[in-house]
């Protein structure tokens, strides 16, 4: 009989599905250093989740991820016991009720129910009283509220304040502000954009905050913008190839993209990938190099571009995995276009051999928190200096495998000074064949495109994640 329900007491009720599907999703980014976008693309997939469910579940997921620092600042006023005290499993369920009840239009007692019903099938009834008494204290302030009752005073602590109040790490928000204040806007920009012209690290943090649209790529000599257009996306504002998707949804929806014609691609990747590409050359431009080019989508662009002379690329990426990746990325895309197993820093291939080379450098990633919400709590300040010397061993790499009279791309997903301008001058130091040449006219359109040489873009002035360029010429 102990397996019956008692009949004076009524079922448990069954946890809301779409919130199960989140919670489990971000415990796996968080105990099992997961990817959010990998991670939770797949469980929709898998539970075949749409329309409004899907919404709500990405919400839940990307919002919960990307304000746990916020959040984990308040649960400390909230809990009797250090957060470090609590089993991860528990202090996720805290996370996610927290973004209901402090981000989402979501009932406050609904919020709370769900999430002690969500408690009770997940780590049992015993922990269920601590996560209902937790949420309801969290359930009694606004977030605006909660913010000015943790975050130290704005005029006292500005960084710390920013680090509370738009969820980021301190040391992140030094680094962009760092890189803000020495890159200044021309006077041209300036004088043309005068109202436009913005370099707050307040309004960095913002647009971090704020989850991209999907951007497509329409590869030329297969697909074009028009084709994109009318499966439902629109012209985006600077990449010749590149369109948005209007209203979310699963982009491989679209034949283009489906057969590989299209892609998937940040519209500051495109313009840096299209920069190289475009950058003048004398004499031959018949070989092209992508010298790290793992999971593919510049390789796709530069491959798609070549073809629209006489040009190969080559593709070279050192683990297995992603060189398929890279590989399936160049499927719909003719020519003898090839893709190496290797080391970019051990060329195999003869000094001066290429005519262009792009070094799309491993980094931090700093640059794209929008659209990697854990990558802010996961990243450290070691990250930076423990990939230095591969960065500038990589661009030392390109440099010799260029020509002379041939350009490189040194490119970053980061604007972290030592992942950008720091690692260029150093390499340049040591490399009097090699100097580094103004890209801004290779970004036609473009405003705001500060001092140069090199080009700094932004997610709260360009739309795009912050990408970096240094385009450098083998003499």
């Amino acid at each position: 009989m102990s397996d019956r329900t008692p009949r004076n007491r009524a079922p448990q009720r069954r946890p809301d599905k779409v919130r199960q599907i989140a919670y489990r999703v971000i415990r796996q980014v968080n105990g099992e250093d997961g990817y959010a976008n990998l991670t939770l693309n797949k469980a929709l997939r898998d539970q075949r989740l749409s329309g409004r469910d899907a919404a709500f579940c990405t919400e839940l997921v990307h919002g919960t991820l990307r304000w746990q620092g916020t959040y984990d600042a308040f649960l400390t006023r909230s809990v009797s016991r250090p957060l470090a005290d609590l089993d991860p499993e528990l202090l996720d369920l805290l996370r996610l009720g927290a973004h209901q009840l402090l981000r989402m239009r979501v009932d406050s007692y609904a919020a709370v129910n769900e999430m002690v019903t969500l408690t009770r099938a997940e780590v049992g009834q015993s922990r269920s009283g601590l996560v209902n008494a937790v949420l309801r204290k969290i359930s009694q302030r606004t977030l605006d509220q909660w913010i000015a009752t943790v975050a130290p005073p704005a005029e006292e602590d500005n960084v710390g304040y920013l680090a509370i109040a738009k969820a980021h790490p301190r040391w992140v928000i030094e680094a962009f502000a760092e890189a803000l204040a020495t890159r200044t806007p021309d006077a041209a920009a300036v004088a043309e954009h005068a109202e436009s012209v913005e370099w707050s690290v307040e309004d960095l943090l913002d647009a971090d905050n704020d989850p991209p649209k999907v951007t497509l790529v329409a590869r030329p000599g297969l697909s074009d913008i028009d084709e994109l257009i009318e499966a439902g996306a629109s012209r985006a504002r600077w990449s010749p190839y590149a369109a948005v998707l209007q209203g979310g949804g699963d982009p491989g929806r679209i034949q283009a993209v489906a057969t590989g014609r299209a892609g998937v691609q940040d519209e500051g990747s495109q313009l840096v990938a299209t920069a190289l590409a475009t950058a003048p050359l004398e004499g031959s431009d018949a070989k092209w190099l992508d010298l790290c080019a793992g999971p593919g989508g510049k390789s796709a662009l530069l491959a798609a571009l070549a073809n629209q002379g006489e040009a190969v690329l080559t593709a070279v990426e050192p683990q297995k995995h992603r060189a398929e990746l890279v590989r399936s990325n160049l499927r719909a895309i003719p020519g003898e276009h090839q893709v190496l197993v290797g080391d970019g820093t051990k060329p195999t291939w003869p000094a001066g051999w290429y005519d262009r080379v792009l070094a799309d450098v491993p980094c931090s990633g700093l640059g794209a928190l929008r659209r990697r919400p854990e990558a802010r709590w996961r990243r450290t300040p070691e990250d930076v200096v423990e990939l230095r010397p591969l960065q500038e061993a990589l661009l030392a790499s390109a440099i010799t495998s260029v020509r002379p009279g041939g350009v490189v791309a040194y490119v970053t997903c980061s604007p972290h000074p030592g992942e950008t301008r720091e690692v260029v001058d150093a390499v340049l130091a040591r490399r009097p064949d090699a100097v580094l040449e103004d890209a801004r006219a290779l970004f036609p359109g473009v405003p705001e495109l500060g001092e140069g040489p090199d080009v700094q873009l932004w997610p709260h002035l360009h739309g795009t994640d912050a990408m970096y360029l240094a385009l450098i010429r083998r003499s």
